[in-house]
């Protein structure tokens, strides 16, 4: 695995275009099964996160190219519903595989999926949903056996506003007579885009980013082509990196009503951001200053892909902070690595207390995490010295190449190979 060497002390300045959305592409890719013809996705970011997906769906039998960064989906080739543990251990969200397997072949067999380990992500909420179409589920052996033969529409209240179960049920209902409905949905940007998506290729589906979504069963999806929305967290992650650097960068694709709850927090405490159209500007220059209480929540709350970013920002901010981790109940297995630094960081249950430092210093590190591993790069664009950081694989889960796109920017970082 390869580690990434970065000498801090840069800032920042000039364009950079965001690539797309990993939590937007995931659940299109999954969308797909559902499809009778081809489909092109255009931009398509090569995420590993994203590669893994695409070798679920050719195991499911579909054919795949890549056509520079458009990808092209066939899928009317599919014939399997069984993804194998080797496959879903790569990616959490082959789980969004469930919903479309069952709306095309009314049967699954999916083994648990894999991802960070950031807390306890339950997928009961996937599978009461389910039961209340309809659906007989059972569990053994590490595998989630489902018959959807008597699948039919309904309507199911969430728990939780869960962005799996929101995105799995609106799949899994598409092809059922009459009308679903989904009630206390999730409300991200994503949740709307595959919506687009579907609707696109024929579906009915309405009231995403609101508290109800409804969709109205249709015979057949058709092929067409899409772009998928852009990547509301690595536009934050760089936004933050240019807060704590300093500099004047512009960040071009990204809407700045999706990241409305860290703009409103940066703006003028940590820098000064503008927006227009699909750009945002961050002019930074000096000491950021503490953001006081900072909270995770769903959409459109502060999002908690963004936590560790922030966190690292807080580090070398002028006064306290409080960090609250509302969503996941392990998320901070990156502080031990940035005390390593020397921050000045304590954790009490879920909630982080930082006093910000004058710098940060140099060290070797490790990520653990998809997003722990991006903040702890942060550190090390503004940390004293060289500062190696080990787990590669887990930022290229959601960032293409992040070395090369800092180094756009005026970063010296490189990655170096084991």
């Amino acid at each position: 695995m390869a580690r990434f060497l970065i000498h801090g002390g840069r800032k920042l300045f000039g364009e950079l275009n965001i690539t797309a959305a990993k939590n937007a592409y995931l659940p299109i890719l999954a969308a797909c099964v559902l499809c009778d013809d081809k489909i092109v996705l255009h931009n398509y970011p090569y995420y590993s996160d994203t590669e893994s997906m695409c070798k679920i769906l050719e195991c499911l039998g579909a054919n795949i190219n890549k056509e520079g960064f458009d990808l092209v989906v066939d899928p009317s080739t599919i014939s399997s519903w069984n993804i194998e543990s080797e496959l879903a251990s790569q990616v959490r969200s082959s789980i969004f595989m469930l919903g479309p397997i069952l709306g095309r072949f009314k049967k699954a067999r999916v083994a648990y999926p894999g991802g960070c380990e950031i807390g306890a992500r339950p997928i009961d909420i996937h599978l009461a949903g389910f039961r209340k179409l309809g659906v007989k589920v059972s569990e053994r052996h590490g595998y989630i056996y489902c018959d959807a033969s008597q699948m039919s529409a309904g309507q199911i209240v969430l728990d939780f506003p869960s962005v799996g179960a929101t995105e799995s049920l609106m799949m899994a209902s598409v092809f059922l007579k009459g009308e679903t409905q989904i009630l206390n949905p999730a409300r991200e940007p994503e949740i709307v885009d595959l919506q687009n998506f579907l609707i696109k290729l024929g579906a009915k589906v309405s009231g995403a980013g609101t508290g109800k979504i409804i969709i109205r069963g249709v015979e057949r999806l058709t092929g067409g082509d899409y772009d998928p929305i852009k990547d509301r967290i690595v536009a934050g992650t760089y936004i933050i990196a240019t807060a704590m650097c300093g500099g004047d960068v512009t960040f071009k694709g990204v809407k700045a009503e999706h990241l409305a709850s860290l703009i409103d927090k940066l703006d003028k405490t940590a820098c000064k951001i503008y927006a227009k159209g699909d750009k945002i500007r961050v002019q930074a220059d000096g000491k950021p200053l503490s953001l006081g209480k900072i909270e995770t929540s769903v959409y459109p709350g502060l999002p908690t892909d963004l936590q560790a970013q922030i966190l690292a920002l807080q580090t070398i901010s002028k006064g306290s902070s409080m960090v609250c981790e509302n969503v996941f109940e392990s998320r901070f297995k990156h502080v031990p690595e940035l005390v390593k630094m020397g921050a000045d960081v304590h954790i009490k249950d879920r909630v982080a207390f930082v006093r910000g430092v004058d710098k940060l210093y140099g060290a070797s590190v490790s990520g653990m995490e998809l997003r722990g591993t991006a903040s702890l790069i942060l550190a090390g664009l503004v940390a004293e010295g060289y500062t190696t950081v080990s787990g590669s694989k887990h930022v290229d889960r959601g960032y293409h190449q992040i070395e090369k796109e800092l180094s756009v920017l005026g970063a010296d970082i490189e990655r170096v190979e084991d």
